[in-house]
């Protein structure tokens, strides 16, 4: 049974089928699902920006669990200023991260 898809055909020169097939690359998809998508207006994701998402919510568990390790030398007698600075610094840095993943999307 032939297949009810139809074909869409289009003119490029080299220049402009190597910059397509680069930015499906990219966006780790085929160069038809990149192609349909552009053309009816929806949005390609970007790897790259996936990647970066995945690295920065890895990056605020580690500072959570930083800060865990912190109140526990708290917990054991460490300095009680250095502890609360280091909570206060790491508290700023978690979000930081979040305000750069929310910023990706």
């Amino acid at each position: 049974m032939p297949s009810k898809k139809l074909i869409l055909r289009t003119y490029l020169t080299p220049e402009e089928h190597a910059q397509i097939r680069a930015s499906a690359s990219k966006a780790g998809l085929s160069l038809s699902t990149f192609s349909k998508r552009v053309c009816l207006g929806f949005s390609v994701p970007s790897l790259e920006h996936q990647e970066a998402r995945i690295e920065l919510r890895r990056l605020k568990g580690d500072l959570g669990r930083l800060g865990g390790l912190v109140k526990q030398a708290l917990a054991n007698g460490a300095g009680r200023q250095t502890v609360h600075r280091l909570l206060h610094e790491l508290d700023a840095r978690q979000r930081e991260v979040q305000q750069v993943i929310a910023a990706i999307r």
